[in-house]
Formats: C-alpha cells, sequence, structure tokens
C-alpha cells in the first residue's frame, strides 16, 4: 500500500547518495545556487516508492530481476525523470541513481510517521523536604567515609515522617508505583550528595 500524502512529504527530502556539487538555477531567480542532492520528480517518486514497497522483501536478486522489468515498464517516466536531470545538471548514473534509491531508501522507508513519545510531567520534591535533604547531606556526608548510600539511609532512618509525607505527596501528584517514587527520592539525595560534596 502505498503512503499518504504526508509521510510522501517526508520520503521527497531522500537526500540521495550523490556527493556533487553543480549549480542549479531557481525558478524565482537566476542565480546559481548549489545543489547537494538532487531530488526526483513527486509523480516519479511516488512510483518508485510503491514499487519498493511491493519488493519490500524480496531478496537482493529478485529484487534486480523486478527492477528490471519496472523500468522498462515505466520507460516513459523513466526517460522524462532523467531528462529532466541532466536538465539541473546532474551528471552520474540516474538509473543506478534510481535502483539505489529503491533498494536501499525507500523499501525501508516507514510508511507512517511515529508519533512522538509523551514526555511525562515532570513532579519536583517540596521545598522542605529537599532542604532537609540539603542539610542532612552537609552534616552527615562531610566526612569522606560516609557514602552516599549511607547517607541516604540515615536520611530515611532520621526523617521516616517527613518521608512518609513526600511518599504520600508523590504518589498523589502522579508516580503510583513505589519502586519510581523511592528511585526518585533516591536519585534527589545523591545528586544533592554529589552536588554539595565536589563543590
Amino acid at each position: 500500500m502505498i503512503a499518504d500524502s504526508t509521510s510522501m512529504q517526508n520520503v521527497i527530502a531522500f537526500p540521495g547518495r550523490d556527493s556533487d556539487r553543480v549549480s542549479e538555477h531557481d525558478s524565482d531567480n537566476d542565480a546559481d545556487h548549489e545543489i547537494y542532492r538532487y531530488k526526483f520528480g513527486q509523480s516519479f517518486m511516488e512510483g518508485l516508492f510503491q514499487f519498493a514497497k511491493i519488493h519490500q522483501y524480496d531478496d537482493r536478486h529478485t529484487f534486480k530481476d523486478a527492477w528490471k522489468v519496472w523500468v522498462e515498464v515505466n520507460c516513459d517516466e523513466v526517460e522524462a525523470e532523467i531528462r529532466s536531470l541532466n536538465e539541473t545538471g546532474y551528471t552520474g548514473d540516474i538509473i543506478d541513481k534510481m535502483y539505489k534509491s529503491a533498494r536501499y531508501y525507500f523499501r525501508k522507508k516507514a510508511t507512517t510517521k511515529k508519533d512522538p513519545k509523551k514526555r511525562r510531567v515532570y513532579i519536583s520534591l517540596n521545598k522542605d523536604f529537599l532542604s532537609k535533604m540539603n542539610d542532612h547531606v552537609k552534616n552527615y556526608c562531610i566526612d569522606d567515609k560516609n557514602t552516599p548510600a549511607d547517607g541516604f539511609e540515615d536520611f530515611c532512618k532520621t526523617n521516616k515522617g517527613e518521608l512518609g509525607d513526600e511518599v504520600a505527596y508523590l504518589y498523589h501528584a502522579g508516580i503510583t508505583d513505589p519502586k519510581d517514587i523511592s528511585a526518585k527520592i533516591k536519585k534527589t539525595y545523591k545528586n544533592k550528595y554529589f552536588q554539595i560534596t565536589h563543590n
């Protein structure tokens, strides 16, 4: 199945595999511009993309045989595309460029765009709780013999009430997994430890 128009727009920006740099005339302006990649026309690209997707799972030899047939069947479109690229100054092997685009790019190109992963809203610890952490690190971990793990263990023992309140706050704020709550508090304590002891 050929991609919808949105995903095709993403396909159009194919960077090509050519490193040639030549001049191209802008349609609105006759000033020369460097071309770093040569793109196929929209309708040709759609046909090439459709061919690549139909033969997506073919082995190399089967794909190549199907390619030869496709080029013969679509010879008018292929010749028109060759003329178009030659007019823009492309000097490479255009048939090879078409084949490589179909085989190595379009064949692997997804037909749908993935939705970006939704980031979780950051929930910070209460200021009073963070202040207690700071004080504890400054008083307990001032001695190099005390590790962050030792400090965190002592902090939890000496601040049970505040710790319970903070766990309840985080739970109601949306962090419902006890492991996530524990990891967040522990990580924050260790960060405080390194900030204070390395400054």
